[in-house]
């Protein structure tokens, strides 16, 4: 494993750096310190995150963000608490980065603990890759190449007690089952295009399962995909009006029990193009990303 003081790690595709990892933000408490990618970009160069945006400043570009871990915050910003809606308290955790066990121009694997209270409650294993896209000049809609980033993660109970992850959702907030993974995009003067592979819009695809789900700037899009089956079974969790900004679901409506000495394990590629490539074109970038 190599030292845990490494700051930040620049991944690199086709030759063009395309994300950089921030292993030790010096963010206040409140935003739940944790790892994050920003900026990540089009292999044009155009910036596809936000990091502490004025609208929501806990948004810290892509990473994994949890809002409820047994009552502490790894969302950042006011708690969610039943009957009176959001509220800012000091219950929040910090993802540390403990060290990478393999580091490389095109990924790595990071391993962290999650702690609060002075307890660590899980202990973390992600994995970070990044892929050209190629044979894809044909889509309509793309005005250059797309690379795919490779995102999972397995967080283990190690409190010795049973534990459970929560969301504003399930203490009653509609529509707002967020945490898991998390992409914040940039906010642009028009709110982005949504679509998945049966519907169009915010609410046809917020809170539905899904392979897939797209969201489209000024010039460019992601195309977000469930890459194991347990991830797939994950509602999605997509804003666009309010922010730009989709994510997984791992408490959408209940509260998920994580045994002592329990794993969950999470995987999301994320296609990441120049251009508006529509329906059909985004399918196919998801069925050239995803391991065969």
């Amino acid at each position: 494993m190599t030292s845990p003081d490494d700051t930040t790690v620049v991944l690199r595709c086709a030759g063009r750096p395309v994300a950089r990892h921030t292993t030790r933000p010096t963010v206040a408490r409140d935003l739940a310190p944790r790892p994050y990618l920003h900026p990540v970009t089009t292999l044009a160069g155009r910036t596809v995150t936000e990091t502490a945006p004025p609208d929501h400043p806990h948004h810290l570009g892509a990473g994994v963000a949890v809002a409820d871990v047994d009552g502490h915050n790894f969302w950042g910003g006011p708690t969610h608490v039943p009957g009176r809606g959001y509220v800012r308290l000091d219950d929040h955790g910090v993802q540390r980065h403990d060290g990478f066990a393999h580091r490389a121009p095109d990924g790595f694997t990071e391993e962290l603990s999650w702690t609060a209270g002075g307890e660590v409650l899980f202990r973390e294993h992600r994995t970070v890759r990044v892929t050209a896209l190629t044979g894809l000049a044909s889509l309509t809609g793309l005005t250059g190449p797309a690379w795919a980033l490779d995102l999972g993660f397995s967080l283990t109970n190690v409190s010795g007690r049973t534990l459970s992850i929560g969301s504003p959702a399930t203490g009653g907030r509609p529509d707002a089952g967020y945490g898991g993974f998390f992409w914040r995009a940039p906010k642009e003067a028009a709110a982005p295009v949504v679509f998945g592979p049966s519907g169009d819009g915010e609410e046809a695809v917020r809170g539905r399962r899904a392979d897939w789900v797209a969201l489209a700037g000024e010039d460019w899009t992601l195309v977000f995909a469930g890459a194991t089956e347990a991830t797939r079974r994950d509602p999605w969790f997509v804003r666009a009006a309010e922010y730009p900004g989709v994510g997984s679901s791992l408490a959408p409506a209940h509260r998920l029990p994580v045994a002592a000495g329990g794993t969950v394990v999470r995987r999301v590629v994320t296609v990441v193009a120049d251009g508006r490539p529509g329906r059909d074109g985004a399918a196919a970038l998801v069925r050239a990303a995803l391991p065969h």
